[in-house]
């Protein structure tokens, strides 16, 4: 998701705001979370454009170098878009249970050779 908030949420010397939402997910213990962003398009003394991101209300690394896991501190974390991680809580919640593997038991034949064609 992104979405350009223009000149309303403007921290000093910011020149534009586009809000962006990634959902995560670790590979290494499972966790899965999601979070949105602001960022914050400035530009230096020197004239040179650089971006700060913002989430909730705090200046944040940048999700998309090195994401780490909220839950293992891992940083085998997948980035995926927006609403994954809650269509997959919902689908678990919904109570859909695939049954477990087994042996399957082959249907009885009466004794004897199989009848010619």
């Amino acid at each position: 998701m992104t979405e350009i908030s223009g000149q309303g949420h403007l921290r000093a010397g910011a020149t534009a705001v586009v809000t962006e939402a990634y959902a995560f997910a670790c590979m290494r213990c499972g966790y899965g979370w999601e979070q949105a962003y602001e960022i914050e398009h400035h530009v230096d003394a020197d004239g040179r454009t650089f971006v700060l991101y913002v989430a909730d209300g705090r200046v944040v690394p940048s999700p998309l170098n090195r994401p780490t896991c909220h839950s293992c501190d891992g940083h085998l974390v997948r980035i995926l878009r927006p609403g994954r991680v809650a269509s997959a809580r919902d689908a678990a919640h919904r109570g859909r249970r695939v049954p477990a593997a087994g042996p399957v038991e082959a249907p009885r034949t009466p004794k004897g050779p199989a009848p010619l064609p």
